[in-house]
């Protein structure tokens, strides 16, 4: 995969720690200036003191500490070119019956209503200047078979990226006719706190793969392939860009029922 010079201003939430740390650091590496957002401030801090970026602290399910994120980053760094909205979290791996119903509905609002705020605050400035890249976070616990009874992240995990997958989607239509393209990746099984339960037995993917696949995307080489399902180990990017005409004609790489 061929290195992108990269210029402007990134806003990466969930980014002071695991994959969103990861993706920040590549994308100041390749040349971007970059706002780390998350919620514990001495990571936040560290990454974004690394990196000589911007450092902000907030709960990404609240409109407010989002908007204020926007404008801070707007105001230090300037216009945002790209938002990667990788705040999530698990659930709670209880089973379906012992998980109470705050437990349940708080994954829903970090990973779908936290990326639909985030979208929504970052796109209005974006179709004023008809420009700008989102990049969402998804995961294959959203359509993978479950071959496992007991559901190690508990019900709401899976059904929350799910949800966000579509959203993706549905922003990629609405949103390109004004010049934005809106992402969905899956970084794969990175190993990070989140999945260190899984073991050294788990088929972990390379940490790095994603992160290089966002500085594709950030690059806007890959532009046709907005609202597609792009996964870091198993997608080939450049023969994805390569080949997108063909991708768009057959629907490929997209989540669909088959019959």
């Amino acid at each position: 995969m061929p290195s992108d010079v990269l210029q402007g201003v990134a806003l990466v939430t969930g980014g002071g720690r695991g994959i969103g740390a990861s993706i920040a650091r590549e994308l100041a590496a390749a040349g971007m200036r970059v706002a780390v957002a998350g919620r514990t401030s001495e990571q936040v801090a560290a990454v974004a003191e690394e990196l000589s970026g911007l450092a902000l602290v907030g709960d990404v399910a609240r409109p407010e500490d989002v908007e204020d994120w926007v404008e801070r980053t707007e105001q230090a760094l300037g216009p945002i070119d790209l938002l990667v909205a990788n705040a999530g979290i698990s659930g709670s791996g209880r089973p379906f019956l012992d998980e109470s119903l705050e437990e349940w509905w708080r994954v829903f609002e970090v990973n779908v209503m936290g990326a639909y705020i985030c979208c929504r605050s970052v796109a209005a400035r974006m179709v004023e200047r008809r420009h700008g890249r989102i990049v969402n976070i998804g995961s294959g616990g959203s359509y993978l078979p479950i071959t496992n009874p007991t559901i190690a992240l508990g019900t709401s995990y899976g059904p929350s990226k799910a949800a966000l997958g579509r959203l993706t989607e549905i922003l990629a239509a609405a949103l390109g006719q004004a010049g934005i393209r809106v992402f969905l990746i899956s970084p794969g099984l990175v190993r990070t706190s989140m999945t260190e339960w899984m073991g050294d037995n788990a088929p972990w993917t390379p940490p790095e793969l994603a992160p290089k696949l966002v500085c594709v995307l950030a690059s806007g080489r890959a532009d046709a392939l907005a609202g597609r399902y792009l996964h870091a180990e198993h997608d080939d990017i450049e023969d994805l860009i390569a080949r997108a005409d063909e991708i768009a004609a057959k629907d490929l790489n997209a989540i669909r029922l088959q019959r």
